[in-house]
């Protein structure tokens, strides 16, 4: 007999890895795999990922995951009611509605060779940066999929030709899963989310929908664009050829919006992911908040046809694990990233060493594409672990940043706090396991930091999502705090104050010396 009768699968599918996790009707994970895949780099500030790879990786982590599943003895196969998908946002795919293959690389999130498409529309538009800020909640910005689409059309034949030829398709992730998933060539369903579409420049907050005025003054045309659903309803079923076919595609959400979900934030509370960039939501409620202070206005969430849309804040961190594998990878000071804790405990500071993670940029609060990575106060006493801890730092600080901004366009009230009255940051994402980088952030912020038992919150929120739309879970189920309340690692600040003020204005000074030097490279 098998020990339980009701599955949810989710679809992870992130920056450097994808993974399928099965969830039981407790959500609870049952089965999981993961894969890495390859990252491209063709040029300096150019990040590209093999869209054929991304779908191969997703094939294999669903069919290793079922078969771990019922390895433990879990009938996942007659079980499993409803998949959900959740995305790295923003990454940018044309491909051919005839022939199924893509017509370029996916350009990632975090790419910016758009700098000079940006810097082109900031001085023809009225509006300069916030020309289609008041539509979409965006700046023009290397970072959203609508600058990456017109460097596609501007520089790739393949995609000029497709489009007036009538097979072009344009999405993101989801989009490009979906539409394989659901059979492809042979009548695949080219949608995206409401979450997804909102991180284009291209969706209009306030309809859902795709915004007229912004596609004529670019010159995107409509017909390219997928159809945008809700992030709960069953939107079709995996096609044959795929492990799990007939299953209900019932849930779909950019990654950072799943994790709100995962995490339950209603409104008036915050959460941060630690991954590849780090990225940090507060739930606005009913009302799409403009912000002052240089964050996004974005979708929470709508979960359902008919429900009312979730607005966030967000603030968007383009380093953040990524600083760490670049140590790793690039530099070769730790061969795992779980080593950076043990190098970085080796010393109790960072000995006046300041990391500023601007690889390709800053993001959120700062928004300076010029902005390149720079590491500063270095002496002869300075070593690896100083460099490690100095790495961590800031990702912190970088957090710090972005809650400081939300301070001051929303301020910190109301179910955010606990019954202390103390703002608690939800955290998640595989960074936080770092027990090290968790007391930093704390210290840093001078509030409390909480970790839930699972930190695949993204995953969970994916499926969550899908379960909502099949009646497995209810809405008040997944948002109670009684439940997710349980098994949570609080990390509470112990820095003292005239300490962390010193550091953060030092950390404020580094970030000045990263600005204008994108002119370096030769």
């Amino acid at each position: 007999m098998s020990k339980e009768s009701v599955f949810i699968g989710s679809i992870d599918q992130g920056t450097t890895s994808t993974r399928f996790i099965i969830y039981d009707k407790s959500a609870r994970p049952i089965g999981s795999h993961q894969v890495e895949f390859t990252q491209f780099y063709p040029e300096a500030g150019w990040v590209e990922h093999d869209p054929m790879e991304i779908l191969e990786s997703v094939r294999v982590c669903i069919a290793k995951a079922i078969d771990k599943g019922t390895a433990e003895g879990y009938n996942v196969d007659s079980g499993l009611m409803a998949v959900g998908v959740t995305n790295q946002r923003e990454t940018t795919l044309m491909w051919s509605k005839s022939t199924g293959l893509p017509l370029y690389n996916a350009i990632v999130w975090m790419d910016a060779r758009t700098s000079s498409i940006c810097r082109r529309l900031e001085k023809d538009l009225p509006g300069g940066r916030t020309h289609f800020a008041e539509t979409c909640g965006l700046p023009i910005s290397t970072y959203f999929s609508a600058t990456k689409l017109l460097w596609l059309i501007e520089n790739v034949d393949a995609v000029r030709q497709a489009i007036k030829s009538g097979d072009a398709l344009f999405g993101t992730v989801d989009s490009w899963l979906i539409w394989n998933l659901t059979g492809g060539v042979n009548n695949g369903l080219h949608v995206t989310d409401v979450t997804n579409a909102s991180r284009t420049m291209l969706m209009n907050l306030k309809t859902l929908d795709w915004d007229e005025p912004t596609l004529k003054t670019l010159g995107i045309p409509a017909e390219i664009l997928p159809k945008i659903v809700s992030n709960s309803e069953i939107i079709g079923n995996i096609a044959t050829g795929w492990p799990i076919p007939g299953i209900p595609i019932s849930g779909c959400l950019g990654d950072q919006h799943a994790a709100m979900v995962g995490q339950a934030c209603r409104k008036g509370e915050a959460k941060s992911t630690y991954g590849t960039g780090a990225f940090i939501l507060i739930n606005t409620g009913a009302e799409a908040v403009q912000s002052q202070h240089g964050l996004l206005t974005t979708l929470a969430f709508k979960l359902g046809p008919g429900a009312l849309p979730n607005y966030a804040l967000e603030g968007s961190i383009a380093i953040s694990g990524a600083a760490v594998q670049w140590l790793r990878d690039s530099l070769g000071i730790i061969r795992s990233a779980s080593e950076i804790e043990d190098l970085a405990l080796q010393v109790d500071s960072t000995g006046g060493v300041y990391f500023v993670p601007a690889f390709n940029g800053l993001f959120a609060p700062w928004w300076r594409d010029d902005a390149r990575g720079v590491c500063i106060g270095i002496t002869r006493f300075t070593n690896k672990s100083h460099i490690a801890r100095a790495v961590l730092e800031s990702m912190c600080f970088q957090v710090k940043d972005v809650l400081d901004s939300m301070q001051k366009d929303v301020g910190m009230k109301g179910e955010g706090k606990s019954d202390k009255g103390e703002f608690l940051l939800r955290v998640d994402g595989g960074a936080t396991v770092n027990n090290l980088l968790m007391q930093i952030q704390a210290d840093l912020l001078g509030n409390a930091v909480v970790r839930p038992a699972d930190i695949e919150t993204t995953a969970l929120g994916a499926a969550y999502a899908a379960g909502l739309a099949v009646g497995v879970w209810k809405e008040d189920e997944i948002f109670s705090s009684s439940e997710k309340a349980k098994n949570l690692t609080v990390f509470r600040p112990i820095l003292d104050q005239e300490l962390r003020k010193k550091k953060v204005d030092s950390w404020c000074k580094a970030v000045s010396r990263a600005f204008d030097l994108a002119d370096l490279a030769p």
